[in-house]
């Protein structure tokens, strides 16, 4: 890859700066419900702060190992084979990273070139399509169906000779949509016809209601060529911790632990040591509640959303929801979205940044429900004013 190249193109491309982050700001300004930006407004648990608290106080607070602790590493291996049987070499095939999204950029960094295409579906998260970019690679956008199902016939055509992956989010980020299991052997099929990687983030993969979370590596045909990115933001409410997790083939994992040890060197060691104290002690309790939590928040958001007249489904997993409001304003996405912050205190975010084609986001704004209770039942309160 040539950085000066692709530090251009990303200049010179359509994305912008984030716009999630600018949301925030945003809402910091005119003082709004920030439903913007995907972080929680209630603590993390007690267990994973006194932990951190304990290695901060025990010294453990210079380098961890490159790719990640041991005892973080050993505790995720049990992890996927309790949960998805997976069997997963601690030592050679797990990398902990700075984040999710730093997970997904070393991936790709270290394993795309600049002549190679990466399938895109679309909506997506705002960070994938610059990742490709910085990649030089080409990213190719299919759209998914209205309810962010998989478009079988769009997906197909999009696949080629020179495809060298395909980015998965499920649960996913914007929609909501949890990709079946037929669904995902859909895609399966497609990347072992054309020798392709597939890219999996699964960093929402315990927020998921009524529906299975299926890893994409546990599909026949999978384990060898996909990278499985997750981590722990969401799941243990830690967004700023920054601690992610990618699990991978041994050769694939060589290759991304070059790129991640010259980009951030390692993940914070005490808050690693945390994440480790969670895994091991964390039953299948704390998730059933996580997830039952969840399903509370977006049903008040929804309930909230769809009385002022907002067309929105219901989601199956992650803590969003993509909302249409054409029924209520002529304005633009990003102007709707400003003006929802400055004139009803509810902060959101334009549905074009989800999109390779900002049209196609025009009159959609998507809300994050990790908020408590009392904020969303706020944010409804305000919304009323739109009746």
């Amino acid at each position: 890859m040539n950085p000066a190249k692709g530090r251009t193109a990303l200049r010179t491309h359509s994305f912008t700066e984030s716009v999630i982050r600018e949301m925030t700001r945003v809402a910091n300004q005119h003082d709004a419900l920030n439903l913007a930006q995907g972080f929680p407004d209630f603590p993390a648990p007690e267990l994973l702060k006194t932990a951190a608290a304990k290695a901060i106080h025990g010294d453990i607070n210079q380098y961890a190992i490159t790719w990640g602790s041991p005892r973080l590493r050993k505790a995720l291996t049990e992890k996927y084979q309790r949960l998805y049987g997976m069997d997963v070499d601690g030592e050679r095939e797990i990398t902990v990273t700075c984040g999710a999204t730093e997970a997904m950029a070393s991936a790709m960094l270290a394993l795309v070139d600049p002549v190679d295409e990466i399938v895109i579906m679309e909506p997506f998260y705002e960070n994938y399509g610059p990742d490709a970019i910085l990649c030089d690679a080409t990213p190719i956008f299919v759209p998914t169906q209205d309810d962010g199902s998989l478009d079988v016939e769009s997906t197909t055509r999009a696949f080629s000779t020179r495809t060298r992956g395909i980015i998965l989010n499920t649960p996913n980020n914007p929609t909501g949509h949890v990709f079946t299991r037929e669904e995902l052997e859909t895609i399966a099929r497609l990347c072992v016809e054309h020798d392709a990687l597939a890219f999996t983030d699964e960093i929402y993969e315990h927020i998921i209601y009524g529906h299975e979370h299926v890893p994409l590596a546990t599909i026949e045909g999978m384990r060898d060529r996909t990278v499985t990115v997750s981590g722990f933001s969401k799941t243990f409410s830690v967004t700023g911790w920054r601690v992610g997790t990618i699990v991978a083939p041994a050769d694939l994992t060589d290759a991304i632990r070059k790129t991640h040890d010259f980009l951030t060197v390692g993940s914070p060691a005490p808050l690693q040591e945390a994440c480790a104290v969670g895994l091991e002690q964390f039953g299948s309790e704390y998730y059933e509640q996580l997830a039952a939590d969840y399903r509370n928040r977006r049903d008040v958001l929804y309930d909230g959303l769809r009385q002022v007249g907002f067309d929105c489904r219901s989601p199956s997993g992650s803590y969003y929801l993509l909302a249409d409001f054409s029924q209520i304003s002529d304005l633009p996405d990003d102007e709707f979205a400003v003006w929802l912050t400055r004139e009803i205190g509810v902060a959101s975010v334009p549905g074009s940044s989800f999109y390779s084609n900002p049209k196609r986001g025009r009159t959609q704004t998507r809300f994050a429900f990790c908020k408590t209770i009392e904020t969303l039942e706020a944010a409804s309160e305000r919304l009323r004013s739109l009746r």
